[in-house]
């Protein structure tokens, strides 16, 4: 067994694009168990693994997770060589850029810096939210969003150091509303977004698009989780045809999957549109659903926690309500305990986790995919 470190996330993008395989990426906001239990499953599967964390998850400060960058990555390499597997990227997820002024241009480049020096592979620069709703047509719509995904692509191509790496960027707010329902990416919103980097020099692996997800979990008034349905695929479809159609060769990535049936992903995700597709609170209720059993005193405790911290921030909503839509934010506060949970907690979020990822890479046919990536990265 030698020491693993994450490959290249744009061999990974470059050899399976087009190809009838989604490549899963997962934000794990707890790694112990999870993360070895996920990468034992690839491992089976000869399936390649994205491990991501976003800016709200990791910053330099640990986020809301409590874990730095490099913690993050360092926990991902202990289960890779643990596990012996080779196929696996570390992917700076959402990477957010919310007002694209250079005071905040300058944190992110500190943050992404940082990303890089600790092992980071691939990243994700979200400038979504920057959209002039006066601009005269879609191109000055788009030109903030533009601008700081350039500035950023560039920066990490000059820090990075003549190593390749996957580059995801994002147009259209996921998970925006408006009075009618969750805001779409148009087609030509995309391939104007696209045709502009590539102007610029930019050549993403991947494109984020709103296209009816949501990140986090799904609930009802009670809140009981419950399905979610509401990706929009004929619009998926119309986007990476409009991509195809202008000759540019970028995957879709698809958000906010956690909730997705799995039937669903199975019969009706596009493979060779949907690239990469990210699993994360998922991994955060199956690390809630077994601290219930193995650690019933930490999980209340976190619970309660939640439930006072939030509660009244959140007024008409039930405490069931405010706790699973708070979850993730108690993971910081009670990080040091859950470093040092039982030896059988461990066991069983592996388990657990194996047998879950396990689903998701047959789902998105995920098998195989690891040995087209060597292939191809031996052949370069």
């Amino acid at each position: 067994m030698s020491h693993r470190k994450p490959v290249s996330g744009d061999d990974v993008f470059r050899s399976l694009n087009g190809k009838r395989t989604i490549v899963m990426a997962c934000n794990v906001r707890m790694t112990r168990g999870i993360t070895t239990g996920i990468m034992k499953a690839a491992k089976d599967n000869d399936a390649v693994i994205i491990f991501e964390i976003a800016r709200s998850e990791s910053d330099l400060n640990g986020g809301y997770t409590g874990m730095t960058p490099e913690v993050f990555l360092n926990e991902v390499v202990s289960a890779a060589h643990d596990v012996d597997h080779d196929m696996f990227v570390v992917h700076a997820d959402h990477i957010s850029i919310k007002k694209g002024d250079e005071e905040d241009l300058e944190k992110t480049r500190a943050l992404i810096e940082h990303q890089i020096h600790s092992g980071y592979t691939s990243f994700a620069i979200d400038a979504s939210h920057l959209f002039d709703f006066k601009g005269k047509d879609l191109r000055e719509e788009l030109a903030d969003n533009i601008r700081c995904t350039t500035e950023m692509a560039r920066f990490i191509e000059d820090t990075i150091g003549g190593r390749t790496f996957g580059l995801e960027v994002e147009v259209g707010e996921i998970g925006k509303t408006d009075g009618s329902g969750r805001v779409l990416t148009s087609p030509e919103e995309a391939t104007t977004f696209l045709t502009a980097l590539k102007e610029n020099g930019v050549d993403p692996n991947l494109l984020a698009i709103a296209n009816g997800s949501a990140h986090g979990n799904t609930v009802d008034d009670d809140g009981n989780v419950i399905p979610q349905i509401s990706i929009d695929i004929p619009q998926t479809v119309a986007v990476a045809k409009a991509i195809r159609d202008a000759e540019l060769d970028i995957g879709i990535a698809q958000h906010g999957i956690t909730g997705t049936p799995r039937e669903t992903i199975n019969l009706h995700f596009p493979k060779g549109d949907i690239l990469k597709g990210n699993v994360g609170t998922h991994w955060q209720n199956v690390f809630y659903d077994v601290m219930k059993i193995y650690e019933p005193e930490l999980y209340a405790d976190m619970k309660e926690w939640v439930i006072q911290t939030y509660g009244t921030k959140d007024p008409g909503r039930s405490d069931e309500v405010v706790w699973v839509k708070n979850a993730k934010n108690a993971f910081k506060p009670f990080i040091e305990r859950n470093w040092n949970l039982s030896k059988d907690t461990i066991s069983a979020m592996e388990a657990v986790s194996y047998a879950e990822a396990n689903l998701f890479f047959r789902a998105f046919e995920a098998k195989g995919s690891a040995s087209t990536v060597r292939e191809y990265i031996e052949n370069k």
